[in-house]
Order: C-alpha cells, then structure tokens, then sequence
C-alpha cells in the first residue's frame, strides 16, 4: 500500500514534515512508561517512536492506516479501534503517556478521556488546534480560559510548545496548530470534593456570563456561605485553588 487517503470525517490531515514529526518526539519526557500513539495515520510519528519507547503501542479507527502500519511495521503493536472507548485500566497496570497528532473534531474529547484517567496518564504530548491548544494552557483572567483548562490544570503542568503551520499537512487544515505538553502533578491530590468540583467548574463555565454565585445556584447549593470576593466574580477570573475554597465553602 503506497499511501492512506485522508478522510475528512475522521478529521485528519497528515503530518509530512520530518522535522515537526521529530520535534513532537522528542518533547516527550520519559521514555519509559508505555506509550500510547493516538491516530498515526501513516506513522509519521510511530517511526520515531518506535526506536525509542520499548513498550509503545498506537491506536487507530481508520482500517486503511492499520493495514498501512501492519505493512509497514509488522512489530507494531496496533489497538484497532476508536480511543475514546477504551478501558485503560484495564488495558494497562501502571501509569502510561500519550501522544498524538490529535484528531481535531474529538481533541477535546481526548483531553477529558485524559482527565478522566488522570490517575495513570502522567504525560501528554498532542498537536490540536491552535485556539484549543492555547486554551488548554490559558492562566486565569483570559478570554481562552474553559472548563477543560481548569480541570486539566488542576492536575497537570501544561506548557505550550510551539506553533505548526498549516502548510506542513496533507491535506493543510483550514486553521493554525499548536503542541503541548501535560505533565502529571506528582503527589498531587485536590483538596476538595473532586466530583463537587467538576460540577462547579462545568456550571460557571456554561453560563459563563453570570457571576459565580447566580451559576452555581443550578446545583442546589447555599451560595450563602460563599465569601463575598467571588459574589460578583465571573469564571474566567478563577484560578483552580479559587474553585477549590468555593467548594470547601459551599459544602459546608
């Protein structure tokens, strides 16, 4: 099989440069964790991976990029299959990293899948777009700053990278890409209620133009109890240990 055909509903657009596809690699911190590739496609990455993660696996939805990799890397170990529906503790029993030139129309559902198993994935290095990345990255008191910005930060490190142009795929995207790094807290626990404080991210940030006390009111709290600095407070303002004390107050 000379090459995979790109599909637009699966949202990719290949990576052709070898200089990028090196320097994504190399951004990784560690080595020896098992690794898991999100998306290779046509293994842009993987070639580089493979020589330097001994326990390196991908994951790939697309039937024509797996037959691609079987041909071309018949060592590769290939998760056939869509990531967003795999068990990782089951698959893994320790801590693992991910890496991936992201699919850009389930990016952020990956990063939630991430935060979801955030206590075995303890890196990530992922392309996105541009705009998502920088919103992953965003400090408080940005316009970029959501909902996955709080829960991720709260938890990882988050460093931007460097920016991707769009003339570097096949096809080029409409829109500019950016590189992160998530780096997992180490003995990191939140100081709240982790559920209660999901609940109350996600409430400001969807009706984000209400003051903090006029969001939360949605999850049957006493907004009594909140200290008079986050009365008038919207979310962006909010840094995570912000989110932690309004949880603290209101649970009690």
């Amino acid at each position: 099989m000379e090459k995979v055909r790109a599909k637009k509903h699966l949202g990719q657009h290949f990576l052709v440069d070898e200089n990028i596809a090196q320097k994504i690699v190399n951004s990784l911190t560690n080595v020896e964790k098992p690794l898991i590739e999100i998306g290779p496609g046509m293994g842009v990455l993987t070639k580089y991976l493979i020589q330097k993660h001994p326990q390196f696996s991908v994951c790939e939805i697309d039937t024509e990029s797996v037959e691609y990799l079987k041909e071309k890397y018949p060592e590769l170990n290939i998760i056939e299959g869509d990531f967003l529906k795999l068990n990782l503790p089951e698959l893994y029993d320790e801590n693992i990293a991910i890496i991936g030139n992201f699919p850009y129309n389930i990016s952020s559902q990956i990063m939630f899948a991430v935060y979801d198993n955030r206590e075995i994935v303890d890196e990530v290095v992922g392309m996105f777009q541009k705009e998502v990345a920088k919103r992953l990255a965003s400090p408080p008191g940005n316009k970029d700053y959501g909902i996955l910005s709080v829960l991720l930060q709260a938890h990882y490190d988050i460093e931007y990278l460097f920016d991707v142009p769009p003339g570097v795929f096949s096809p080029p995207p409409k829109v500019n890409s950016g590189v992160i790094r998530l780096i997992r807290k180490e003995n990191f626990s939140l100081d709240c209620d982790e559920r209660l404080f999901k609940n109350v991210v996600k409430a400001t940030f969807n009706q984000r133009r209400k003051t903090i006390r006029n969001s939360i009111k949605s999850l049957n709290v006493d907004v009594s109890k909140l200290p008079d600095k986050y009365l008038k407070e919207r979310p962006e303002q909010l840094s995570v240990a912000d989110f932690v004390e309004i949880c603290n107050q209101i649970k009690h």
